[in-house]
């Protein structure tokens, strides 16, 4: 009961009856909704009965039926709120009323349907769903008001338990900062891990439940940091102890500490629907949506001229053209790329002032030829956007299939690890600025892959994987300088080993993640496709 959360196609499939659970109750969970759709269905079909003259025995025992089940549903639903209100204190009163009302509304629909025994269910001397139909809508009402609440409310004890994992992994991620030997160390990750192990059930659960697809990817990317970096604090921990006067083995360390309290913060913000000190997150726009958008603006056109301004259009196609820049300001994208890109540009300028100025003209004018001038502005306006579209997708997946390829050896990553076991500073130092080029060209990559996504979930994998180069890029740079200042050290070349490995496991998550937007594009995949 603890672990269901709850729906708005449950809630939303009684609209059409009348019903509605409580508009304030947002339902974020499958589990919740599924656990409502029965229910709504049972008494929808109470409300939907036909109200015929006569009706047969058979009618009025199948309708007796769903009354008696709906409520001893409820009872066996309120007797578990009960028991949960009992167990959480904080929750008593509020989870109190919602099971109170729940029990009575159950209660109610079994009297108004209690038909089968009587002779005239329609007689007046007798309230039933035939002479009552008010009644039992109300009663439904309450009913899905009361149940809904009373899942949202149970709902609110598994994001406790999340906030408490969580809180336990924090102490412990502080007290294994502060260790001075290896014996303490040993013994404190080994309580550490056993609190990952359920921080991860836990929230692995919960973005097995979410609804919101954006939300299920941010939640999938925090729980990615969060499990590579288990490791990596491990090695990065026992180099530090290792080596405690090692500048770049503290840096090092403190970069695992840091990455993981941020992806914590973030699994708490997506579960408990906030971010710190009420600050709205501001999503970028990708050129994608933002041709989309435009587009249906567009288009709207056809069935009113007056539903925006010119002002509006002008503004939308400015911001899709400022995104461009991305495109033909990276020093990644290739001459050819960037010249039908700066002519798709301006094309599509030159197509909007003429659609304007048709559009202008038909407010003023609605003849027959104007109406069609339209109509053919519309269409190359449209076009021009699809082109310009193509071309983007062209230019970031054309990058990224190249930059993949050429990356596949490894070659910086192999040389850094034999320098670095040779204590040759000079040449670490030298292959660490080319992977740090290297660096530079993948997060250009995913900015651009960003842009032509197709889907929110995949947008969000990629930020993840630009922050991701980000981050193990300088880590891996500091790994590299602590074995190559420690040549003997096992634990040192241990250390660069996990990073290296991140690096390379990010390489091939790109890979797919190129399918998938390829996919996508070529209409392969569903526009909540996720990575």
């Amino acid at each position: 009961m603890a672990t269901s959360p709850c729906s708005s196609s449950g809630v939303s499939s009684s609209s059409s009856s009348g019903l509605g659970a409580d508009a304030g109750l947002e339902i974020r969970t499958r589990s919740v909704e599924q656990t409502l759709v029965p229910l709504v269905s049972q008494i929808t079909t109470l409300i939907n009965h036909k109200d015929k003259p006569k009706r047969s025995d058979k009618t009025l025992q199948a309708i007796q039926r769903v009354g008696q089940a709906v409520n001893l549903a409820v009872g066996r639903f309120v007797t578990v709120g009960e028991a949960i209100a009992n167990e959480n204190h904080e929750l008593k009163e509020e989870m109190s009323v919602a099971c109170i009302e729940a029990r009575r509304a159950g209660e109610t629909i079994a009297q108004l349907t209690d038909v089968a025994s009587l002779d005239h269910p329609e007689s007046d001397s007798h309230i039933t769903i035939f002479t009552d139909k008010t009644g039992v809508v109300k009663a439904a009402r309450l009913l899905l008001s009361s149940v809904t609440k009373v899942l949202v409310l149970a709902d609110r004890i598994v994001i406790k338990q999340i906030i408490t994992s969580r809180n336990k992994v924090l102490a412990t991620m502080e007290q294994l900062e502060k260790v001075s030997s290896f014996q303490e160390f040993v013994q404190i990750f080994s309580q550490f891990g056993n609190e990952m192990v359920e921080f991860a059930h836990l929230t692995g659960d919960r973005q097995n439940d979410l609804k919101d697809e954006k939300k299920k990817a941010r939640m999938a990317a925090s729980r990615a940091v969060l499990e590579k970096c288990t490791m990596m604090l491990l090695t990065a921990s026992k180099t530090c102890l290792r080596h405690p006067d090692c500048e770049s083995a503290r840096m090092n360390k403190d970069g695992v500490f840091h990455r993981m309290r941020l992806a914590l913060e973030q699994v708490i913000e997506i579960v408990t629907d906030s971010r710190p000190n009420g600050e709205n997150e501001i999503a970028p726009i990708s050129i994608y949506s933002a041709i989309k958008e435009f587009k249906n603006k567009v288009e709207g056109l056809r069935e009113n001229l007056c539903f925006l301004s010119k002002e509006n259009l002008s503004t939308m196609l400015e911001v899709i053209l400022e995104h461009t820049e991305d495109f033909t300001d990276s020093a990644y994208t290739s001459h050819e790329h960037r010249e039908h890109i700066l002519e798709l540009t301006k094309q599509a300028k030159m197509e909007l002032e003429q659609l304007v100025s048709v559009w202008m003209q038909a407010q003023n004018q609605k003849t027959k030829d104007l109406m069609e001038d339209l109509e053919v502005a519309i269409l190359k306006t449209c076009q021009c956007m699809n082109e310009l579209k193509r071309e983007v997708h062209s230019a970031a997946t054309s990058l990224a299939a190249d930059l993949l390829k050429y990356h596949t050896d490894h070659m910086v990553l192999k040389a850094l690890k034999i320098t670095g076991v040779e204590g040759n500073l000079e040449a670490v130092a030298e292959y660490t600025c080319k992977l740090s080029e290297q660096k530079e060209q993948l997060v250009e990559m995913c900015r651009l892959l960003r842009h032509v996504s197709g889907t929110e979930p995949l947008e969000i994998t990629c930020i993840h994987a630009e922050d991701t180069f980000q981050v193990t890029g300088p880590q891996i740079i500091s790994a590299a300088e602590t074995l190559a200042l420690h040549p003997s050290s096992k634990i040192a070349k241990e250390n660069l080993e996990v990073f290296c490995e991140a690096w390379e496991s990010q390489l091939s998550d790109m890979s797919m993640l190129l399918r998938e937007i390829n996919d996508v594009f070529e209409g392969r995949r569903g526009k909540n496709a996720t990575y």
